[in-house]
């Protein structure tokens, strides 16, 4: 191929545009750069987002401060949220927290922070049979879990929404094993019992990382991904769909008899050192006082990181209806080449469309990865996601190998994914469709 031909594709550049500059340098000259208004106001939008699928209400009026406060929390990463979620569940030494083999490490580490035994699980076959998402093996999780499962964490790999009715009912049927852990009297361990209790099984959590704006339908009822698990993490780092460019979320169902703002307190201590009033409510006259009720953890969001969010909050439909048109387009030449690829969109689910899977007929890990560096020869960037847990060191020093886990395996040996992001062009996607042909 000549060089006047070649083009060059980035595997998942963030989208930013003057909106978000001019929100970012609005934000310096306010002079207010680490937690504060921005960051609340980008919870209750997020919060809003969740519930209904629009990016288009204010929630600047007294009346959706209101409605939409306390139910979204914005950390400084996932990983930090998915780990918040676990501690305020009281997840503790000795516990055991369910996980899918076919991951990133951060769906694991978080249990492992807390002290808690991950037990991995195979996926499907070939993934689940109509979306192809690598999708938990159920026989297999509900004879994973026993006195000691606390948490059973589903993954959104992709923003294909898991099956979670299958989980619901899987906890459900397993609810007799499940002992809430006892209140040893501090705050967190006091709101974790009660959470346990008013849970009354398995917790059912989301690593939906990849899911901002994905949903299923439930009993007739489309749900939105943060309004499905008990406890949902969301990723905002540079290369989702939405950046903060880093940053997450965690948000989480309303739950019996605890009100929205306990729990969204406690994340607050434990995002800032247990420190009782953030700086924000400290600048508030004679506030300067507060306590710390834990020697806990820093990891809040800062205002500039939500002055990002923000904007792209405000064109975050436009960016996934982008992505549909790309993924059709591939689609399109998969299926003429006989390639298996992710279904992101069905009757009952719409995904947030945020990576393309692909598995290389016949392909082995040599010859998966000679295809990759076919594709970067000829300017197209690609990856692979994932290579399954048990694989790596950290996991295996933990007594894990993948033999156990076969289908993870095969799913991973053979798999590809294609750049897709909105700075795509409909010719950069005509040339990627094209190099895979002509690699193939």
């Amino acid at each position: 191929m000549s060089d006047e031909k070649k083009r060059v594709i980035p595997f998942s550049p963030p989208d930013i545009t003057e909106a978000e500059i001019q929100e970012v340098a609005r934000t310096l000259e306010s002079g207010w750069i680490t937690t504060g208004p921005r960051t609340k106001l980008l919870e209750r939008r997020l919060a809003s987002f969740i519930e209904t699928g629009r990016t288009d209400i204010d929630c600047d009026t007294a009346e959706n401060k209101e409605k939409y406060s306390n139910r979204v929390v914005c950390l400084n990463s996932a990983t930090a949220a998915e780990e918040l979620n676990l501690r305020i569940l009281g997840i503790q030494p000795g516990d055991e927290v369910i996980v899918p083999a076919y991951t990133y490490t951060s769906t694991a580490s978080a249990a492992v922070h807390c002290g808690a035994k991950v037990v991995f699980v195979d996926i499907q076959k070939d993934g689940d049979p109509v979306t192809h998402m690598p999708e938990m093996d159920y026989e297999k999780l509900e004879e994973a879990i026993t006195e000691k499962t606390k948490a059973v964490v589903a993954v959104d790999l992709g923003g294909i929404v898991a099956d979670y009715r299958k989980i619901y009912e899987i906890v459900e049927r397993k609810k007799g094993l499940f002992t809430p852990v006892e209140n040893d009297g501090s705050p967190l361990s006091d709101l974790g019992s009660r959470i346990q209790n008013s849970i009354g099984r398995v917790a059912v959590l989301s690593d939906c990382a990849h899911g901002l704006g994905a949903s299923r339908v439930f009993d007739h009822k489309r749900q939105y991904c943060g309004n499905i698990a008990d406890f949902t993490s969301f990723s905002f780092h540079a290369v989702k769909n939405f950046t903060t460019a880093e940053g997450g979320a965690s948000t989480w169902r309303p739950l019996k008899g605890i009100d929205d703002s306990e729990i969204y307190k406690m994340y607050q201590l434990l995002s800032l050192h247990g420190q009782s009033k953030d700086a924000l409510s400290k600048t508030k006259a004679g506030s300067w006082e507060y306590d710390i009720v834990g020697p806990w953890y820093k990891c809040n969001m800062t205002d500039i990181m939500a002055a990002i969010g923000l904007r792209q909050l405000d064109r975050y439909a436009g960016l996934l209806n982008r992505r549909v048109e790309i993924i059709n387009k591939y689609d399109a030449v998969c299926d003429e080449l006989g390639i298996s690829h992710l279904i992101h969109h069905t009757d009952q689910m719409d995904s947030s469309n945020h990576l393309y899977l692909i598995r290389i007929p016949g392909a082995d890990e040599e010859k998966r990865n000679a295809v990759i560096t076919a594709l970067a020869e000829r300017g197209v960037s690609s990856n692979v996601h994932y290579k399954p847990l048990p694989m790596m060191t950290a996991y295996k020093n933990l007594g894990w190998d993948i033999a156990a886990f076969p289908n993870a395996f095969d799913y991973y040996h053979n798999l590809i994914t294609l750049p897709l992001h909105t700075h795509l062009s409909d010719a950069d996607v005509e040339y990627v469709s094209s190099m895979i042909k002509e690699v193939l």
